[in-house]
């Protein structure tokens, strides 16, 4: 029996099933077990208050080097580019729409506006990334912080706390969510960029369970991987975790060439500045995106 270590939320219970899923595909029988992390403790201050970093990871991985779960389920986007010593990321999900969606209340609408959102709507995100771009699109709106869960924000959207806030396009679709009263829309990854490794899950386990490893890369998806490696390895060369406002996208075309947008803010304060950059080849191309980065700062 291999034990799933997950967060208790509904979405990481859903991506934890999902992963239960794909396990019994393979004839391989599995039973979760729910650990608390940093993340879910702490609701009252944004990410870029908190110290450190894997807010919803640290847990999880201490419970696998203590050998009380033999693997867990992140959102990649959540997971720190290096691995602590005796873990291994041993395989990635399918990707879902990794875009953002900007959640409005549809009695504050306003058609004419950039986003629907009239002058000086409050704007419900704790994350750093998501402030900086918004800060682009529409200087004139007030960045609030909104922590909880999906179904949570949701609720406290509907109650009037927000006249519009920015979720995960992913996270909506895994759980159904369109909720009345308020309309969606849906930013494109190419302007509104997305975490690096937005919409996709990580399975984590001991370096040392072969047998385990081997029966992960049976549900690899090995394409995925190679792209948001290259997202990832942008977030690593700038030493980058969840208070850093960035954002990473990179998609492949039919010819196999990369295509990268990213943008980043020195703090969640200020206007987040946006590059493009394409390659025929994977290599060196986090280096060179940063580099672009540096060059506009």
């Amino acid at each position: 029996m291999i034990r799933i270590g997950t967060r208790g939320s509904r979405l990481a219970l859903w991506q934890a099933h999902f992963l239960q899923r794909e396990l019994a595909r393979l004839g391989s029988e599995s039973e979760l077990v729910v650990i608390k992390t940093q993340g879910d403790r702490i609701q009252d201050i944004g990410f870029q208050k908190m110290e450190g970093k894997g807010f919803f990871t640290k847990e999880l991985e201490e419970a696998l080097l203590d050998e009380r779960v033999d693997l867990a389920v992140h959102s990649m986007k959540d997971l720190p580019t290096t691995q602590p010593d005796g873990l291994v990321l041993a395989a990635v999900s399918y990707r879902e729409d990794p875009t953002d969606t900007l959640l409005v209340r549809r009695e504050v609408l306003d058609p004419q506006a950039v986003l629907k959102l009239p002058r000086g709507a409050r704007v419900g995100t704790s994350s750093a990334r998501r402030k900086s771009q918004m800060r682009a699109l529409r200087p004139d709106v007030e960045l609030l912080d909104l922590r909880g869960n999906v179904p949570t924000r949701v609720d406290k959207l509907r109650s009037g706390g927000y006249d519009a806030i920015i979720l995960a396009t992913a996270g909506l679709n895994r759980l159904e969510l369109n909720p009345e009263g308020v309309e969606l829309i849906r930013f494109s990854p190419r302007e509104f960029v997305p975490a690096p490794a937005q919409g996709v899950l990580a399975f984590q386990c001991r370096e040392s369970a072969t047998e385990l490893r081997r029966l992960l890369q049976r549900i690899h998806h090995r394409d995925v991987a190679e792209r948001t490696n290259v997202e990832r390895s942008v977030l690593k060369l700038l030493d980058g975790g969840c208070q850093l406002p960035l954002g990473v996208y990179c998609e492949t075309d039919e010819q196999g060439n990369y295509h990268v947008w990213a943008a980043i803010a020195e703090s969640d304060a200020v206007a987040a500045r946006r590059i493009r950059f394409s390659s025929s080849t994977r290599f060196e191309l986090a280096e060179m995106v940063v580099e672009r980065l540096k060059v506009q700062a």
